[in-house]
């Protein structure tokens, strides 16, 4: 269907304006207060999942301020081979190889192609890129209503992209599309929700494979990863964890415990809100229908599992994960009214809104949408931000409920698609790092490639409810099994499937909430009744799904919209040491965490032969391990919300060599750093310490074994840093201590992210 034909429609619904009652519904939603009985968790009595389908965080919120996107100043470098074809030179990790086949199919541009800023001598390019509206039809300026072909997302081809921690085979595994991204023209509402709640920055999908998997994380905590199946694995028949869609590689369902189960043992109730089309069971799981605005896309992972499929149909388990509309049954003719086919799609509706009304919405609730509301890579985006408004718009009709209610947003994984944080995962190799928590059950050696399971890609993250407005950003490294540790944090359950180092890094969303003081309006949303599929689509017409080419996309790392946001108080406390033993020729690192929550460290080597390495510390604890190096080093180390430390000099009688620590001080309003600098070297050394955001430094000349200290105070940048300590005549010694100082207090996005500050050096 054409952009203009779906004008028409709209205009003979009379959509094309903005909406009246429901932006006044909308705007309520800001304006409920909260239940703030205890000033806790306690006060939620409700928590409502609606997860969405396959969109990495940078494509849908990778331009939005505030937020670690685009412009993001810490992200890491890859290798990118030379034009000549021989060694490799380090790029930032938006410009992504575009490979041999996708030069010959005629997609990439030089790494030095505009403002790309790469090296003239490095092999073509597909930086990220937005598909041009004009392209798709003249006079388009929003994307949110187009059709665009999607990538591979299977466990093999997401691993490859992985290609363990380079992180630089996105476009030659994914092809071109992978790097495409949209901006807030192509979804005002999802970034108005993100203005008015709270978003999250650092929220991963649970595996690197495809929808299955990552929905079975929601519901289960695993993907069968667990020590009490036996030899019978997760399908009573031997199969290992679920990595692929489908059921079991012996075509039987699942036998693992799921979380429903343990709600109901501890008497919490719960129900999955979904559409059957079909057989609710093999071989259609709910879908068995060709139109997309029905069924539930098998999206229902629990309809994967033995104790469903022979429960009875009064059973609870039954009753809450089997049952729901059946839209199929009453399609509309041909020839009905637009009125009849939007009565329609809205209810799909029907039994939650009922719910709501009558005051029996469960304690925890999943939804689950049909195919073309899901905002899978194939469907346009508006619509499914016309179906999350649906949900809000329903729950905000009872102020009562919503009072007491958290929505969570989140999307089961990123298709194929890339997104530029590197995602905390366990060593995939004894020899690429280690953990002071096990890792047992999550390398997976059943299936092709062996690896580790997760955590996977970024995807988009929304916490919409009274405790989370105001337009908040959090960073606290969250996955799919965090709303399990949610709910179980509120009801007082606990599911076993969870491993130990997933419950260590992935946290339990209670950071993203104020429960203690909630209560404060904010602005309105703006309409979605725009974004309901025209008649044909919802009749199950054919639809123009548009393929760009080169031609059609508008190339170059985006900025971000310039500004901060305010951002939640996060556990963490980091820091790591280096030390240069000359005799060995040896660097070692040692990774420190005072903080509350475990981290995970990620190092990458200058040196493109040396494997990334991976390190999982726990708070109170420490972990070290040595490099080789040759004549020189080049070591930079990754944490969460922008930690960094980058480590680089040379090893020889004239090098510099210093001893650097730094501490926190929250103490001081907006959070200090302390750094004291020793020289180590043989000859005198003149030190530099400039501070990255202000350009200001101080230089003093150290002879052997003495040192200097130093402290900067960080409210002006609301607890953000980044100090850059250099030698004078030792060019390669650049040492990078940069990051965030938390003080237990809400703060700001970083002002260098927003484009505020220019940093130095």
């Amino acid at each position: 269907m054409s952009h203009t034909d779906r004008r028409e429609f709209m205009q003979l619904l009379g959509m094309t304006a903005i909406m009246g009652s429901l932006k006044t519904n909308i705007a309520r939603a800001l304006e409920i207060p909260a239940n703030n009985r205890t000033g806790t968790i306690r006060d939620i009595e409700h928590v409502v999942i609606l997860m969405q389908e396959n969109r990495p965080f940078d494509h849908h919120f990778g331009t939005l301020r505030g937020v670690r996107g685009f412009n993001d100043p810490r992200a890491v470098n890859i290798n990118l081979p030379l034009h000549s074809g021989t060694g490799t030179t380090p790029v930032p990790v938006f410009l992504q190889p575009a490979g041999p086949g996708n030069a010959a199919a005629g997609y990439g541009v030089p790494p030095n192609y505009g403002t790309l800023g790469g090296p003239s001598d490095g092999a073509d390019v597909i930086p990220p890129f937005r598909v041009d509206p004009t392209k798709v039809s003249a006079g388009l300026t929003s994307l949110g209503l187009t059709y665009l072909p999607g990538t591979d997302h299977g466990w093999s081809g997401t691993h490859a992209a992985w290609n363990q921690g380079q992180y630089d085979n996105w476009a030659i595994q994914k092809g071109p599309m992978a790097m495409s991204y949209m901006t807030r023209a192509d979804l005002p509402y999802h970034y108005a929700l993100a203005d008015a709640f709270t978003v999250g920055d650092a929220y991963h999908c649970s595996i690197m494979g495809p929808t299955n998997p990552n929905r079975c994380y929601l519901w289960t905590g695993s993907i069968g990863n667990v020590n009490y199946l036996g030899s019978g694995g997760t399908d009573g028949l031997g199969a290992g964890p679920v990595t692929s869609n489908g059921l079991s590689v012996n075509n039987a369902y699942f036998v693992f415990e799921t979380f429903p189960e343990v709600l109901q043992a501890a008497g919490v109730s719960w129900k999955v809100y979904q559409d059957l089309a079909g057989a609710t069971f093999s071989p259609d799981f709910g879908d068995g229908t060709g139109n997309s605005f029905a069924g539930n896309y098998t999206d229902n992972s629990l309809l994967y599992f033995n104790q469903y499929a022979t429960a009875a149909p009064t059973s609870p388990l039954f009753e809450g994960g089997a049952t729901g509309t059946q839209l199929v049954n009453t399609i509309p003719s041909a020839s009905a009214s637009a009125d009849a086919w939007k009565a329609w799609a809205e209810s799909l509706f029907a039994q939650f809104r009922s719910d709501v009304k009558d005051g029996k919405l469960p304690q925890v609730s999943w939804i689950v949408a049909p195919a073309g509301y899901t905002e899978h890579s194939d469907y346009p985006i508006d619509y499914g931000a016309w179906y999350i408004s649906q949900v809000v718009d329903i729950l905000v009709s009872s102020p009562e409920v919503f009072s007491k209610t958290v929505l969570i947003v989140n999307y089961d994984e990123a298709d194929g698609s890339f997104d530029h944080i590197v995602p905390p995962s366990p060593p995939p190799t004894p020899a690429a790092g280690a953990s002071t928590v096990s890792i047992e059950n999550e390398i997976v050696t059943t299936s092709t490639p062996n690896g580790p399971i997760g955590l996977g890609t970024r995807v988009p993250f929304i916490a919409i409810s009274p405790w989370s407005k105001g337009g908040y950003v959090n960073s606290q490294v969250f996955d799919h099994t965090s709303t399990i540790q949610f709910i179980e944090k509120r009801f007082g359950v606990f599911e076993k499937n969870i491993s130990p180092w997933r419950r260590a890094v992935a946290g339990d969303l209670t950071s993203v909430f104020n429960f203690a003081n909630p209560n404060h309006a904010h602005a309105s949303l703006p309409g979605t009744d725009g974004y309901l599929p025209s008649v044909l689509e919802l009749s199950g017409g054919n639809v123009n799904t548009f393929q760009p080419t080169l031609n059609d996309v508008i190339i170059g790392v985006p900025a971000q919209e310039k500004g901060i946001r305010p951002a939640r108080a996060l556990p963490y406390e980091l820091d790591v040491h280096g030390s240069v033993n000359a005799s060995s020729s040896t660097v070692s690192l040692t990774f420190h965490n005072t903080g509350k929550a475990a981290a995970v460290f990620q190092v990458r080597s200058g040196n493109a032969a040396d494997a990334v390495r991976f390190y999982t510390v726990e708070p109170g604890k420490k972990l070290a391990d040595t490099w080789s190096v040759a004549s020189s080093y080049s070591l930079s180390v990754y944490g969460p919300n922008g930690f960094v430390r980058y480590f680089n000099g040379s090893i020889g009688s004239s090098a510099a060599a210093l001893n650097v620590r730094s501490s926190n001080d929250s103490e001081d309003g907006g959070g200090s750093i302390r750094w004291r600098v020793s020289n180590v070297a043989a000859s005198n050394a003149e030190v530099n310490v400039l501070d990255a955001y202000t350009g200001e430094s101080t230089t003093q000349l150290l002879q052997r074994h003495e040192g200097f200290e130093g402290e900067l105070s960080l409210g002006q940048f609301h607890g953000w840093y980044d100090l850059i300590v250099t030698v004078a005549g030792d060019p390669t010694f650049k040492y990078r201590l940069a990051g965030h100082v938390e003080t237990g207090k809400d703060s700001f996005s970083d002002p260098a992210l927003g484009g505020l500050v220019t940093l130095k050096g």
